[in-house]
């Protein structure tokens, strides 16, 4: 086996240049977005009561509200509040045996959540006591898995800004 990094020997730097000069418009030079933000980000539950422990018991992100899904009766529709007018939603399919997490295209990567440094701390010493492995650390960021395997991320930095540069 290799010890080389995936992807290390491909350069895609002239492509990168292109699609910039192509399609990136500066502050000034683009129009305002079409959307108000992202009402929620809707993911799968394999067991509600686990789910609500670990993303406002151990992640303290408060329960805002709980009903009936509305496309699929008997399922549970529920959220969380991320801050800055953000939520957090889920659903549980009873009777659909979904299988486990996988990352397809088209499917979630991961959800990077954005919190001060202090928070990020206290967050992972609640995570690491709750034996919730840090999967990934990369300069501010620690990645780690929910419940069911959905990959998170807690970026101890600003929202709107990545690696310390604005991306909005």
């Amino acid at each position: 086996m290799s010890d080389s990094k995936h992807g290390e020997d491909i350069d895609r730097t002239e492509e990168w240049a292109r699609l910039r000069r192509e399609y990136l418009r500066g502050r000034d030079d683009r129009g305002a977005s079409a959307a108000q933000g992202v009402h929620h980000l809707a993911l799968l539950s394999s067991d509600v009561e686990r789910t609500i422990a670990f993303y406002q018991g151990i992640l303290e992100f408060p329960m805002t509200e709980l009903f009936e899904n509305r496309d699929y009766q008997g399922s549970t529709h529920f959220f969380f509040d991320v801050g800055n007018g953000n939520a957090l939603a889920f659903f549980d399919f009873p009777g659909l045996n979904l299988g486990p997490y996988a990352e397809l295209l088209g499917s979630m990567h991961h959800l990077a959540i954005s919190v001060t440094p202090e928070k990020q701390a206290y967050l992972r010493s609640k995570l690491e006591a709750a034996d919730v492995e840090v999967t990934f650390e990369h300069g501010n960021s620690i990645y780690f898995s929910g419940p069911d395997g959905e990959r998170l991320e807690l970026l101890a930095e600003s929202l709107g800004e990545m690696n310390g540069k604005p991306v909005l």
